[in-house]
Protein backbone atom coordinates (compact mmCIF):
# COMPACT_ATOMS: atom_id res chain seq x y z
CA UNK A 1 0.00 0.00 0.00
CA UNK A 2 1.28 3.49 -0.79
CA UNK A 3 2.17 5.69 2.15
CA UNK A 4 0.18 8.86 1.48
CA UNK A 5 1.60 10.51 4.57
CA UNK A 6 5.13 9.92 3.27
CA UNK A 7 4.30 11.65 -0.02
CA UNK A 8 2.54 14.55 1.68
CA UNK A 9 5.30 15.05 4.26
CA UNK A 10 8.04 14.99 1.63
CA UNK A 11 6.14 17.36 -0.65
CA UNK A 12 5.57 19.81 2.19
CA UNK A 13 9.25 19.87 3.13
CA UNK A 14 10.37 20.40 -0.45
CA UNK A 15 7.69 23.04 -0.96
CA UNK A 16 9.11 25.06 1.93
CA UNK A 17 11.31 26.55 -0.77
CA UNK A 18 8.08 28.06 -2.10
CA UNK A 19 7.46 29.65 1.30
CA UNK A 20 10.88 31.30 1.17
CA UNK A 21 10.28 32.45 -2.39
CA UNK A 22 6.92 34.00 -1.44
CA UNK A 23 8.33 35.65 1.67
CA UNK A 24 11.44 36.93 -0.13
CA UNK A 25 9.39 38.34 -3.00
CA UNK A 26 6.68 40.07 -0.95
CA UNK A 27 8.63 41.30 2.05
CA UNK A 28 10.02 44.03 -0.21
CA UNK A 29 6.49 45.51 -0.45
CA UNK A 30 6.87 46.87 3.08
CA UNK A 31 10.43 48.00 2.49
CA UNK A 32 10.07 50.16 -0.62
CA UNK A 33 8.85 53.34 1.08
CA UNK A 34 11.65 53.19 3.66
CA UNK A 35 14.51 52.59 1.22
CA UNK A 36 13.08 55.11 -1.26
CA UNK A 37 13.56 57.85 1.34
CA UNK A 38 16.73 56.50 2.98
CA UNK A 39 18.64 56.06 -0.27
CA UNK A 40 16.86 58.83 -2.27
CA UNK A 41 15.72 56.52 -5.08
CA UNK A 42 14.12 57.47 -8.39
CA UNK A 43 11.11 55.49 -9.69
CA UNK A 44 13.35 53.31 -11.87
CA UNK A 45 15.80 52.73 -9.00
CA UNK A 46 12.86 51.77 -6.80
CA UNK A 47 11.69 49.35 -9.48
CA UNK A 48 15.22 47.98 -9.69
CA UNK A 49 15.34 47.37 -5.91
CA UNK A 50 12.20 45.25 -6.25
CA UNK A 51 12.90 43.53 -9.56
CA UNK A 52 16.62 42.77 -9.07
CA UNK A 53 15.70 39.57 -7.25
CA UNK A 54 13.67 38.42 -10.24
CA UNK A 55 16.49 39.23 -12.66
CA UNK A 56 18.84 36.71 -11.08
CA UNK A 57 15.91 34.35 -10.51
CA UNK A 58 15.84 34.20 -14.30
CA UNK A 59 19.46 33.04 -14.28
CA UNK A 60 18.70 30.61 -11.46
CA UNK A 61 15.89 29.08 -13.49
CA UNK A 62 18.10 28.77 -16.55
CA UNK A 63 20.89 26.84 -14.83
CA UNK A 64 19.10 24.97 -12.04
CA UNK A 65 17.26 22.53 -14.30
CA UNK A 66 20.37 21.24 -16.11
CA UNK A 67 22.33 21.24 -12.83
CA UNK A 68 19.61 19.19 -11.17
CA UNK A 69 19.77 16.70 -14.04
CA UNK A 70 23.45 16.30 -13.31
CA UNK A 71 23.73 16.53 -9.51
CA UNK A 72 20.19 15.70 -8.38
CA UNK A 73 17.13 17.70 -7.40
CA UNK A 74 17.87 17.60 -3.66
CA UNK A 75 21.45 18.87 -4.01
CA UNK A 76 20.29 22.02 -5.81
CA UNK A 77 17.61 22.64 -3.17
CA UNK A 78 20.31 22.52 -0.47
CA UNK A 79 22.22 25.24 -2.32
CA UNK A 80 19.04 27.29 -2.64
CA UNK A 81 18.37 27.10 1.12
CA UNK A 82 21.91 28.31 1.83
CA UNK A 83 21.58 31.22 -0.60
CA UNK A 84 18.26 32.28 0.95
CA UNK A 85 19.93 32.60 4.35
CA UNK A 86 22.97 34.52 3.11
CA UNK A 87 20.75 36.88 1.12
CA UNK A 88 18.52 37.62 4.11
CA UNK A 89 21.45 38.50 6.35
CA UNK A 90 23.15 40.57 3.65
CA UNK A 91 19.96 42.51 2.84
CA UNK A 92 19.33 43.32 6.50
CA UNK A 93 22.85 44.64 7.02
CA UNK A 94 23.15 46.47 3.67
CA UNK A 95 25.01 49.80 4.18
CA UNK A 96 24.27 51.08 0.67
CA UNK A 97 21.66 50.73 -2.06
CA UNK A 98 24.13 48.83 -4.27
CA UNK A 99 24.88 46.36 -1.47
CA UNK A 100 21.16 45.81 -0.90
CA UNK A 101 20.59 45.11 -4.59
CA UNK A 102 23.54 42.68 -4.65
CA UNK A 103 22.17 40.78 -1.64
CA UNK A 104 18.71 40.65 -3.20
CA UNK A 105 20.17 39.34 -6.45
CA UNK A 106 21.91 36.54 -4.54
CA UNK A 107 18.54 35.57 -3.12
CA UNK A 108 17.15 35.62 -6.65
CA UNK A 109 19.35 32.67 -7.57
CA UNK A 110 17.68 30.71 -4.76
CA UNK A 111 14.23 31.83 -5.91
CA UNK A 112 14.90 30.63 -9.46
CA UNK A 113 16.23 27.27 -8.29
CA UNK A 114 13.43 26.54 -5.84
CA UNK A 115 10.71 27.63 -8.29
CA UNK A 116 11.98 25.19 -10.89
CA UNK A 117 13.21 22.22 -8.85
CA UNK A 118 10.57 21.95 -6.12
CA UNK A 119 7.56 21.29 -8.43
CA UNK A 120 9.71 19.07 -10.65
CA UNK A 121 10.79 16.94 -7.68
CA UNK A 122 7.27 16.67 -6.28
CA UNK A 123 5.83 15.66 -9.67
CA UNK A 124 8.48 12.96 -10.05
CA UNK A 125 7.70 11.48 -6.63
CA UNK A 126 3.89 11.74 -6.50
CA UNK A 127 1.39 9.18 -7.84
CA UNK A 128 -0.66 10.45 -10.79
CA UNK A 129 -3.95 10.80 -8.86
CA UNK A 130 -2.24 13.04 -6.26
CA UNK A 131 0.21 14.88 -8.46
CA UNK A 132 -1.84 18.03 -9.06
CA UNK A 133 -2.47 18.58 -5.35
CA UNK A 134 1.07 17.71 -4.33
CA UNK A 135 2.69 20.03 -6.89
CA UNK A 136 0.24 22.72 -5.81
CA UNK A 137 1.75 22.52 -2.30
CA UNK A 138 4.60 24.57 -3.71
CA UNK A 139 2.21 27.32 -4.78
CA UNK A 140 0.41 27.00 -1.43
CA UNK A 141 3.68 27.58 0.38
CA UNK A 142 4.46 30.52 -1.87
CA UNK A 143 1.21 32.20 -0.88
CA UNK A 144 1.71 31.33 2.78
CA UNK A 145 5.10 33.02 2.51
CA UNK A 146 3.47 36.04 0.89
CA UNK A 147 0.85 36.20 3.65
CA UNK A 148 3.42 35.87 6.41
CA UNK A 149 5.55 38.61 4.82
CA UNK A 150 2.60 41.01 4.72
CA UNK A 151 1.77 40.20 8.35
CA UNK A 152 5.33 40.46 9.68
CA UNK A 153 5.82 43.73 7.79
CA UNK A 154 2.79 45.20 9.55
CA UNK A 155 3.87 43.73 12.90
CA UNK A 156 7.36 45.21 12.60
CA UNK A 157 5.88 48.54 11.49
CA UNK A 158 3.74 48.61 14.64
CA UNK A 159 6.65 47.53 16.83
CA UNK A 160 8.63 50.42 15.41
CA UNK A 161 5.91 52.75 16.70
CA UNK A 162 5.69 50.99 20.08
CA UNK A 163 6.83 52.46 23.40
CA UNK A 164 7.70 49.01 24.77
CA UNK A 165 11.23 48.92 26.14
CA UNK A 166 12.19 45.67 24.40
CA UNK A 167 10.96 46.95 21.02
CA UNK A 168 13.01 50.12 21.42
CA UNK A 169 16.05 48.12 22.58
CA UNK A 170 15.87 46.08 19.36
CA UNK A 171 15.60 49.33 17.36
CA UNK A 172 12.50 48.35 15.37
CA UNK A 173 11.80 52.03 14.81
CA UNK A 174 15.28 52.93 13.56
CA UNK A 175 15.78 49.77 11.48
CA UNK A 176 12.24 48.86 10.43
CA UNK A 177 13.05 47.72 6.92
CA UNK A 178 16.19 45.85 8.04
CA UNK A 179 14.15 43.75 10.47
CA UNK A 180 11.63 43.04 7.72
CA UNK A 181 14.32 41.64 5.45
CA UNK A 182 16.43 39.85 8.07
CA UNK A 183 13.55 37.79 9.45
CA UNK A 184 13.84 35.43 6.48
CA UNK A 185 16.97 33.88 8.00
CA UNK A 186 14.85 31.70 10.31
CA UNK A 187 12.78 29.82 7.67
CA UNK A 188 15.90 29.50 5.49
CA UNK A 189 17.63 27.61 8.31
CA UNK A 190 14.56 25.43 8.83
CA UNK A 191 14.49 24.56 5.11
CA UNK A 192 18.14 23.59 5.07
CA UNK A 193 17.64 21.20 8.01
CA UNK A 194 14.38 19.78 6.61
CA UNK A 195 16.02 18.73 3.32
CA UNK A 196 18.09 16.14 5.19
CA UNK A 197 14.82 14.20 5.65
CA UNK A 198 13.98 14.20 1.93
CA UNK A 199 15.01 11.34 -0.43
CA UNK A 200 16.42 11.73 -3.90
CA UNK A 201 13.93 11.91 -6.77
CA UNK A 202 13.23 8.29 -7.84
CA UNK A 203 13.02 9.22 -11.51
CA UNK A 204 16.38 11.00 -11.29
CA UNK A 205 17.90 7.92 -9.64
CA UNK A 206 16.59 5.72 -12.45
CA UNK A 207 18.00 8.14 -15.03
CA UNK A 208 21.38 7.61 -13.34
CA UNK A 209 21.03 3.82 -13.38
CA UNK A 210 20.41 3.55 -9.63
CA UNK A 211 17.19 1.50 -9.76
CA UNK A 212 17.97 -0.31 -6.48
CA UNK A 213 17.86 3.01 -4.64
CA UNK A 214 14.82 4.27 -6.51
CA UNK A 215 12.52 1.27 -6.04
CA UNK A 216 12.06 1.52 -2.22
CA UNK A 217 11.21 5.22 -2.57
CA UNK A 218 8.67 4.49 -5.30
CA UNK A 219 7.10 1.66 -3.27
CA UNK A 220 6.53 4.06 -0.38
CA UNK A 221 5.03 6.65 -2.72
CA UNK A 222 2.77 4.53 -4.98
CA UNK A 223 2.75 0.98 -3.56
CA UNK A 224 4.71 -2.13 -4.54
CA UNK A 225 2.73 -3.19 -7.61
CA UNK A 226 2.40 0.30 -9.04
CA UNK A 227 6.10 0.95 -8.35
CA UNK A 228 7.11 -2.09 -10.42
CA UNK A 229 4.90 -0.95 -13.30
CA UNK A 230 6.16 2.65 -13.15
CA UNK A 231 9.77 1.47 -12.92
CA UNK A 232 9.27 -0.57 -16.07
CA UNK A 233 7.64 2.37 -17.88
CA UNK A 234 10.39 4.79 -16.86
CA UNK A 235 13.12 2.35 -17.90
CA UNK A 236 11.44 1.85 -21.27
CA UNK A 237 11.12 5.60 -21.72
CA UNK A 238 14.77 6.13 -20.83
CA UNK A 239 15.81 3.32 -23.17
CA UNK A 240 13.97 4.98 -26.04
CA UNK A 241 15.52 8.32 -25.20
CA UNK A 242 18.97 6.77 -24.90
CA UNK A 243 18.90 6.28 -28.64
CA UNK A 244 18.74 10.05 -28.96
CA UNK A 245 21.47 12.53 -28.19
CA UNK A 246 21.64 14.00 -24.70
CA UNK A 247 19.02 16.68 -24.16
CA UNK A 248 20.12 20.07 -25.47
CA UNK A 249 18.46 23.42 -25.99
CA UNK A 250 17.91 22.70 -29.68
CA UNK A 251 15.74 19.72 -28.70
CA UNK A 252 13.12 22.15 -27.41
CA UNK A 253 12.55 23.48 -30.92
CA UNK A 254 12.07 20.25 -32.86
CA UNK A 255 8.63 19.87 -34.51
CA UNK A 256 7.43 17.27 -31.98
CA UNK A 257 7.93 19.77 -29.15
CA UNK A 258 6.22 22.68 -30.88
CA UNK A 259 2.82 22.20 -29.26
CA UNK A 260 3.94 21.76 -25.63
CA UNK A 261 6.54 24.51 -25.94
CA UNK A 262 3.95 26.94 -27.29
CA UNK A 263 1.58 26.16 -24.43
CA UNK A 264 4.41 26.46 -21.90
CA UNK A 265 5.64 29.81 -23.21
CA UNK A 266 2.20 31.42 -23.46
CA UNK A 267 1.18 30.28 -19.98
CA UNK A 268 4.54 31.45 -18.59
CA UNK A 269 4.06 34.93 -20.06
CA UNK A 270 0.38 35.09 -19.15
CA UNK A 271 0.96 34.37 -15.46
CA UNK A 272 3.09 37.49 -15.07
CA UNK A 273 1.79 39.89 -17.72
CA UNK A 274 -1.54 40.16 -15.89
CA UNK A 275 0.27 42.02 -13.09
CA UNK A 276 0.30 39.64 -10.14
CA UNK A 277 3.72 40.69 -8.88
CA UNK A 278 2.79 44.34 -9.18
CA UNK A 279 0.15 43.58 -6.56
CA UNK A 280 2.29 41.32 -4.35
CA UNK A 281 5.43 43.48 -4.48
CA UNK A 282 3.73 46.89 -4.29
CA UNK A 283 0.48 46.17 -2.41
CA UNK A 284 0.87 48.95 0.22
CA UNK A 285 1.83 51.42 -2.52
CA UNK A 286 -1.30 50.54 -4.55
CA UNK A 287 -3.57 50.92 -1.54
CA UNK A 288 -1.92 54.24 -0.69
CA UNK A 289 -2.97 55.46 -4.13
CA UNK A 290 -6.61 54.98 -3.06
CA UNK A 291 -6.07 57.43 -0.20
CA UNK A 292 -6.30 55.19 2.88
CA UNK A 293 -2.91 56.10 4.37
CA UNK A 294 0.23 54.10 5.16
CA UNK A 295 -0.86 52.08 8.21
CA UNK A 296 -4.19 51.08 6.64
CA UNK A 297 -2.40 50.12 3.42
CA UNK A 298 -0.27 47.62 5.36
CA UNK A 299 -3.42 46.17 6.96
CA UNK A 300 -5.13 45.77 3.58
CA UNK A 301 -1.99 44.09 2.24
CA UNK A 302 -2.58 41.41 4.88
CA UNK A 303 -6.05 40.86 3.36
CA UNK A 304 -4.33 40.28 0.01
CA UNK A 305 -2.15 37.58 1.52
CA UNK A 306 -5.04 35.86 3.28
CA UNK A 307 -7.20 35.91 0.13
CA UNK A 308 -4.33 34.42 -1.83
CA UNK A 309 -3.93 31.69 0.77
CA UNK A 310 -7.63 30.74 0.97
CA UNK A 311 -8.14 30.49 -2.78
CA UNK A 312 -4.90 28.59 -3.33
CA UNK A 313 -6.24 25.97 -0.91
CA UNK A 314 -9.45 25.88 -2.95
CA UNK A 315 -7.39 25.36 -6.11
CA UNK A 316 -5.53 22.46 -4.51
CA UNK A 317 -8.82 20.81 -3.58
CA UNK A 318 -10.22 21.23 -7.10
CA UNK A 319 -7.27 20.81 -9.46
CA UNK A 320 -7.41 16.99 -9.60
CA UNK A 321 -11.22 16.97 -9.61
CA UNK A 322 -12.16 19.64 -12.13
CA UNK A 323 -8.89 19.64 -14.04
CA UNK A 324 -6.35 22.28 -15.06
CA UNK A 325 -8.21 23.83 -17.98
CA UNK A 326 -11.53 24.67 -16.22
CA UNK A 327 -9.66 26.39 -13.40
CA UNK A 328 -7.70 28.45 -15.91
CA UNK A 329 -10.89 29.49 -17.70
CA UNK A 330 -12.69 30.58 -14.53
CA UNK A 331 -9.63 32.32 -13.10
CA UNK A 332 -8.73 34.31 -16.19
CA UNK A 333 -12.33 35.45 -16.53
CA UNK A 334 -12.17 36.71 -12.95
CA UNK A 335 -8.82 38.42 -13.51
CA UNK A 336 -10.19 40.27 -16.54
CA UNK A 337 -13.24 41.52 -14.64
CA UNK A 338 -11.22 42.53 -11.56
CA UNK A 339 -8.71 44.53 -13.60
CA UNK A 340 -11.47 46.39 -15.42
CA UNK A 341 -13.06 47.21 -12.04
CA UNK A 342 -9.72 48.61 -10.80
CA UNK A 343 -9.28 50.64 -13.97
CA UNK A 344 -12.78 52.11 -13.59
CA UNK A 345 -12.19 52.88 -9.91
CA UNK A 346 -9.07 54.93 -10.59
CA UNK A 347 -10.43 56.57 -13.75
CA UNK A 348 -13.40 58.05 -11.86
CA UNK A 349 -11.26 59.41 -8.97
CA UNK A 350 -10.73 63.17 -8.53
CA UNK A 351 -8.20 65.02 -6.37
CA UNK A 352 -8.91 68.32 -4.59
CA UNK A 353 -6.76 69.72 -1.77
CA UNK A 354 -8.61 71.62 0.96
CA UNK A 355 -7.10 74.38 3.15
CA UNK A 356 -6.26 71.85 5.88
CA UNK A 357 -3.80 70.16 3.50
CA UNK A 358 -1.26 72.88 4.26
CA UNK A 359 -1.05 71.56 7.83
CA UNK A 360 0.34 68.27 6.52
CA UNK A 361 3.34 70.06 5.02
CA UNK A 362 3.55 72.89 7.54
CA UNK A 363 7.11 73.84 6.58
CA UNK A 364 6.09 74.01 2.92
CA UNK A 365 2.57 75.38 3.31
CA UNK A 366 3.26 78.43 1.16
CA UNK A 367 4.54 76.30 -1.71
CA UNK A 368 1.43 74.12 -1.59
CA UNK A 369 -1.00 77.03 -1.48
CA UNK A 370 -1.41 77.40 -5.30
CA UNK A 371 -2.88 73.87 -5.45
CA UNK A 372 -5.50 74.38 -2.76
CA UNK A 373 -8.98 74.27 -4.27
CA UNK A 374 -7.85 72.95 -7.66
CA UNK A 375 -9.47 69.72 -8.88
CA UNK A 376 -7.42 67.15 -10.78
CA UNK A 377 -9.05 64.31 -12.71
CA UNK A 378 -6.09 61.93 -12.76
CA UNK A 379 -3.48 60.74 -10.29
CA UNK A 380 -0.71 61.53 -12.77
CA UNK A 381 -1.54 65.23 -13.09
CA UNK A 382 -2.11 65.55 -9.33
CA UNK A 383 1.25 64.01 -8.41
CA UNK A 384 3.01 66.03 -11.12
CA UNK A 385 1.53 69.20 -9.64
CA UNK A 386 2.76 68.22 -6.17
CA UNK A 387 6.27 67.66 -7.47
CA UNK A 388 6.20 70.94 -9.38
CA UNK A 389 5.23 72.98 -6.32
CA UNK A 390 6.99 71.07 -3.52
CA UNK A 391 9.92 69.49 -5.30
CA UNK A 392 10.31 65.76 -5.97
CA UNK A 393 11.80 64.79 -2.59
CA UNK A 394 9.23 66.62 -0.45
CA UNK A 395 6.35 65.44 -2.66
CA UNK A 396 7.41 61.80 -2.26
CA UNK A 397 7.74 62.22 1.50
CA UNK A 398 4.16 63.47 1.91
CA UNK A 399 2.53 61.82 -1.12
CA UNK A 400 0.47 59.26 0.81
CA UNK A 401 -0.97 61.83 3.24
CA UNK A 402 -1.73 64.36 0.53
CA UNK A 403 -3.47 61.76 -1.65
CA UNK A 404 -5.56 60.69 1.34
CA UNK A 405 -6.52 64.34 1.91
CA UNK A 406 -7.32 65.13 -1.71
CA UNK A 407 -8.84 62.03 -3.25
CA UNK A 408 -12.53 61.51 -3.91
CA UNK A 409 -13.24 57.89 -4.81
CA UNK A 410 -14.58 54.65 -3.37
CA UNK A 411 -11.53 52.93 -1.79
CA UNK A 412 -13.60 49.80 -1.12
CA UNK A 413 -13.95 49.38 -4.89
CA UNK A 414 -10.16 49.23 -5.13
CA UNK A 415 -9.94 46.78 -2.23
CA UNK A 416 -12.58 44.49 -3.77
CA UNK A 417 -10.91 44.72 -7.18
CA UNK A 418 -7.51 43.77 -5.80
CA UNK A 419 -8.90 40.95 -3.66
CA UNK A 420 -10.98 39.67 -6.59
CA UNK A 421 -7.91 39.67 -8.81
CA UNK A 422 -5.82 37.83 -6.22
CA UNK A 423 -8.58 35.26 -5.65
CA UNK A 424 -8.95 34.61 -9.38
CA UNK A 425 -5.19 34.31 -9.83
CA UNK A 426 -4.78 32.00 -6.83
CA UNK A 427 -7.47 29.58 -7.97
CA UNK A 428 -6.13 29.34 -11.50
CA UNK A 429 -2.96 30.35 -13.25
CA UNK A 430 -0.94 30.73 -10.04
CA UNK A 431 -0.80 27.03 -9.11
CA UNK A 432 -1.92 25.58 -12.45
CA UNK A 433 1.08 26.96 -14.37
CA UNK A 434 3.58 25.00 -12.28
CA UNK A 435 1.49 21.84 -12.47
CA UNK A 436 1.39 22.14 -16.26
CA UNK A 437 5.14 22.76 -16.42
CA UNK A 438 5.77 19.56 -14.46
CA UNK A 439 3.51 17.57 -16.82
CA UNK A 440 4.06 18.89 -20.35
CA UNK A 441 7.68 17.98 -21.05
CA UNK A 442 9.37 14.57 -21.58
CA UNK A 443 11.68 13.02 -18.99
CA UNK A 444 14.85 13.44 -21.02
CA UNK A 445 14.66 17.24 -21.19
CA UNK A 446 12.17 18.07 -18.43
CA UNK A 447 14.74 19.98 -16.37
CA UNK A 448 15.95 21.95 -19.37
CA UNK A 449 12.44 22.66 -20.66
CA UNK A 450 11.09 23.86 -17.32
CA UNK A 451 14.17 26.03 -16.91
CA UNK A 452 13.53 27.58 -20.34
CA UNK A 453 9.85 28.43 -19.82
CA UNK A 454 10.60 29.40 -16.22
CA UNK A 455 13.25 31.79 -17.50
CA UNK A 456 10.66 33.43 -19.75
CA UNK A 457 8.21 33.66 -16.85
CA UNK A 458 10.85 35.25 -14.64
CA UNK A 459 11.99 37.68 -17.34
CA UNK A 460 8.43 38.95 -17.83
CA UNK A 461 8.04 39.23 -14.06
CA UNK A 462 11.23 41.29 -13.88
CA UNK A 463 9.99 43.73 -16.51
CA UNK A 464 6.56 44.08 -14.86
CA UNK A 465 8.13 44.83 -11.47
CA UNK A 466 10.74 47.17 -12.91
CA UNK A 467 8.35 49.42 -14.79
CA UNK A 468 5.40 49.40 -12.35
CA UNK A 469 6.51 52.49 -10.33
CA UNK A 470 7.22 54.26 -13.63
CA UNK A 471 3.77 53.25 -14.94
CA UNK A 472 2.03 54.69 -11.86
CA UNK A 473 3.96 57.93 -12.25
CA UNK A 474 3.65 58.21 -16.05
CA UNK A 475 0.41 56.65 -17.31
CA UNK A 476 -1.47 56.34 -14.02
CA UNK A 477 -3.11 53.55 -12.05
CA UNK A 478 -6.24 53.30 -14.23
CA UNK A 479 -4.41 52.75 -17.52
CA UNK A 480 -1.95 50.34 -15.90
CA UNK A 481 -4.73 48.06 -14.66
CA UNK A 482 -6.63 48.35 -17.94
CA UNK A 483 -3.58 47.00 -19.79
CA UNK A 484 -3.37 44.06 -17.40
CA UNK A 485 -7.07 43.31 -17.99
CA UNK A 486 -6.64 43.26 -21.76
CA UNK A 487 -3.77 40.78 -21.47
CA UNK A 488 -5.93 38.54 -19.26
CA UNK A 489 -8.76 38.61 -21.82
CA UNK A 490 -6.37 37.58 -24.60
CA UNK A 491 -5.02 34.77 -22.42
CA UNK A 492 -8.53 33.49 -21.76
CA UNK A 493 -9.10 33.06 -25.49
CA UNK A 494 -5.84 31.09 -25.82
CA UNK A 495 -6.71 28.78 -22.92
CA UNK A 496 -10.15 27.97 -24.27
CA UNK A 497 -8.87 27.31 -27.78
CA UNK A 498 -5.48 25.64 -27.25
CA UNK A 499 -4.54 24.40 -23.76
CA UNK A 500 -5.13 20.63 -23.27
CA UNK A 501 -6.33 18.82 -20.14
CA UNK A 502 -3.66 16.77 -18.33
CA UNK A 503 -5.31 15.56 -15.13
CA UNK A 504 -5.15 11.90 -14.10
CA UNK A 505 -2.49 10.82 -16.60
CA UNK A 506 1.01 9.52 -15.92
CA UNK A 507 3.94 11.62 -17.09
CA UNK A 508 4.87 8.92 -19.61
CA UNK A 509 1.31 8.83 -21.00
CA UNK A 510 1.30 12.61 -21.40
CA UNK A 511 4.65 12.40 -23.17
CA UNK A 512 3.23 9.92 -25.70
CA UNK A 513 0.14 12.05 -26.32
CA UNK A 514 1.54 15.58 -26.33
CA UNK A 515 5.05 15.21 -27.67
CA UNK A 516 5.04 12.21 -30.00
CA UNK A 517 1.85 13.17 -31.79
CA UNK A 518 0.43 16.43 -30.47
CA UNK A 519 -2.25 16.52 -33.15
CA UNK A 520 -3.99 13.71 -31.29
CA UNK A 521 -4.58 15.94 -28.29
CA UNK A 522 -7.53 18.27 -28.61
CA UNK A 523 -8.14 21.17 -26.27
CA UNK A 524 -10.59 20.05 -23.63
CA UNK A 525 -9.93 16.33 -24.00
CA UNK A 526 -9.69 14.75 -20.52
Amino acid sequence: MPDRLYVVRTALIVALGGFLMGFDASVISGVVRFIELEFGLSTIQLGWAVSSLTLTATLGMMVSGPLSDRFGRRAILFVAALLYGISAIGSALAPTFAFLVAARMLGGLAVGASLIIAPMYIAELSPAHMRGRMVSFNQLNIVIGISVAFFTNYLILRLGQSDAGWAQALAFGDHTWRWMLGLETLPALLYFVGLFFVPQSPRWLIMKGREAEALPIMELAVGREAAAIELSEIQASIAREAQLEKGALRDLFVPAMRFVLTVGIVVAVLQQITGINSVFFYAPVIFEQSGIGTDASFVQAIFVGLTNLVFTVVAILLIDRLGRRPLLGVGLSGITIAMFVLAFGFYQATYTLGPEATEIVAEHAQALQPLVGQTFTSDVTFKSALQRELGADVARLYESELIAEAISMNPMLILFGILGFVAAFAISIGPVMWVLFSELFPNRIRGLAISFVGLINSAVSFLVQLVFPWQLATIGSGTTFLIYGLFAAAGLVFVLMVVPETKGKSLEELQRQLVTSPARVKAGKS
